[in-house]
């Protein structure tokens, strides 16, 4: 990782120790020419420049010359009048493989090491393997963390005047980490994209920033965002919540602080559990605790029956992910879209491959949360340490979440309060229930009040309508006490405990 500072030095080196060619591999072309812009001025020197919009010039402010849009000449004359000279090239092109231009480059090259000189190219493209043997490279990367706070704390001190911003230095931190990854002209323009349509920055602008990085990038079909309900409310999984609330400060700490204790950011859970007991609400319930963007990826939709098209499309959609993040990645049904069972599939194999090595080796800040019901259809690889921060196992709720949740759907779709004699009734009555049968069961009386009014929700409706749902424990009992039995070994408890029973 090459950050501004470090670029800046290393540049300045090459410069000092008259390198024939020093190479800037960086997309940011302007944050290039400030740093050499301050090294002409500290080191008293001269420093040419071209770019096609503004021909030849220099940094200390010397005249502009126009060169007709081909430099080469010009540099040759500068290299053989001047000894000790220095060149930086801002539009180079054609420098990837051997050609006519790449070789009149490589000429330029053996005069600078004649003469002393040194010519400077700024490019993001792949260089012609020739001109590694007469000089050095430097990476000047994205902004750092603090590059970032330093960029918006000049942005909300620029405009605290005309506009209402109410971030702390907490929030700008926040906002520094969500931006990660965003050059300092995009970084402006998401600012001031938010600042001019919500007429002012406050904590709850700070979940928008990241999402609008989505709109940056080519959109991929296998991955879609999802919208999260801000007010979303989860009973329950209170073990799953707290593992949570403890790693979201891992998630969000430093580079530096990560590094300085050999850590990495947590990759993500794998939820597996018993159908409707919330394993995919889980995935909203995080990105709205975490206050990041939720995008789902359809692993199913990279398959293609041409050669090589498969894997193309996952190296896009894992390029996509990389891109947006910091994020969370739901995938449902996990076993659905990995299992490779059949050992004639090799393309299946392949896709697969890709997708645990950057499970295991990405370095950017995406928290996957993974949904399973049938665990056995997973490639035992997945679980491999290091590919899932934990597995958690997501069981029929206890007495105690199904009191929570018939409390809170009763309030949302019924608008009504429960005596504690008539919801110890409905608690009882739903032993068994997963959470996704007590949804059902609380709106179904909401549905008979919409049609024959409130005056219809009673004590009695409400105890009938739980006796005639038949939970999913009813309908498939050996399903059911299979998957439980493999959550009760081999994974951790989302509740604390094990589910299913009044306590």
């Amino acid at each position: 990782m090459g950050n501004y500072r470090s670029a800046k030095a290393e540049i300045r080196d090459y410069i000092c120790a008259r390198t024939p060619l020093v190479i800037v591999d960086s997309p940011e072309r302007e944050r290039v020419e400030r740093i050499l812009k301050e090294i002409s001025n500290e080191l008293g020197i001269s420093i040419g420049y071209y770019t096609d919009a503004k021909q030849v010039g220099s940094f200390n402010g010397g005249a502009v010359k126009d060169v007709d849009s081909d430099p080469l000449t010009f540099i040759i004359s500068l290299f053989k009048k001047n000894r000790n000279s220095t060149f930086a090239f801002g539009d180079v092109k054609r420098i990837g493989d051997d050609n006519a231009y790449s070789r009149e480059l490589l000429n330029i090259l053996y005069l600078a090491k004649e003469t002393n000189c040194t010519l400077i190219l700024i490019t993001a493209d792949p260089v012609w393997p020739r001109f590694s043997q007469f000089g050095m490279l430097t990476t000047l990367d994205y902004p750092d963390m603090d590059e970032r706070i330093s960029q918006i704390n000049s942005f909300i001190s620029q405009f605290r005047g005309r506009y209402p911003i109410e971030w702390s230095p907490a929030d700008v931190r926040m906002a520094a980490t969500l931006l990660r990854g965003f050059s300092e002209i995009q970084i402006d323009n998401i600012l001031s994209a938010e600042l001019v349509s919500k007429k002012r920055l406050g904590r709850e602008d700070l979940y928008s920033l990241t999402g609008q990085k989505s709109r940056l990038y080519q959109a991929v079909p296998s991955i879609q965002q999802v919208n999260v309900d801000r007010g979303l409310e989860v009973s329950g999984l209170e073990a799953l919540k707290e593992w949570l609330d403890a790693k979201k400060s891992v998630f969000f700490a430093p580079d530096e602080d990560l590094r300085d204790r050999g850590l990495t950011t947590p990759k993500g859970i794998l939820l597996a559990g018993v159908p409707g007991c919330g394993k995919s609400l889980s995935a909203k319930m995080i990105a709205k605790q975490w206050e990041l963007p939720l995008f789902r990826f359809d692993i199913g939709t990279v398959y293609d029956k041409w050669v090589g098209e498969s894997e193309k499309r996952m190296r896009d959609a894992l390029r996509f992910i990389d891109n947006v993040s910091p994020c969370i990645l739901w995938i449902d049904e996990i076993e659905k879209a990995l299992s490779v069972s059949d050992s004639s599939n090799d393309t299946g194999k392949r896709v697969l491959g890709q997708f645990l090595f950057w499970l295991q080796e990405s370095t950017s800040r995406v928290f996957l949360v993974a949904t399973a019901n049938d665990v056995s259809a997973l490639p035992f690889e997945l679980f491999r340490k290091g590919r899932f921060s934990e597995i958690f196992f997501i069981d029929l709720p206890n007495g105690s979440e199904r009191r929570a949740a018939i409390l809170q759907y009763a309030g949302r779709s019924l608008h009504i309060n429960i005596s504690e004699e008539e919801l110890a009734a409905l608690v009882g009555a739903s032993e068994g229930f997963s959470y996704s049968d007590i949804e059902y069961a609380v709106k179904d009386v909401a549905q008979a009040a919409l049609i024959g009014g409130q005056s219809v929700i009673t004590a009695k409706l409400l105890r009938d309508t739980f006796d005639r749902v038949v939970p999913i424990s009813k309908n498939n009992p050996d399903t059911v006490a299979r998957i439980r039995k493999w959550g009760s070994e081999r994974a951790v408890a989302a509740s604390g405990r094990s589910g299913g029973q009044n306590e």
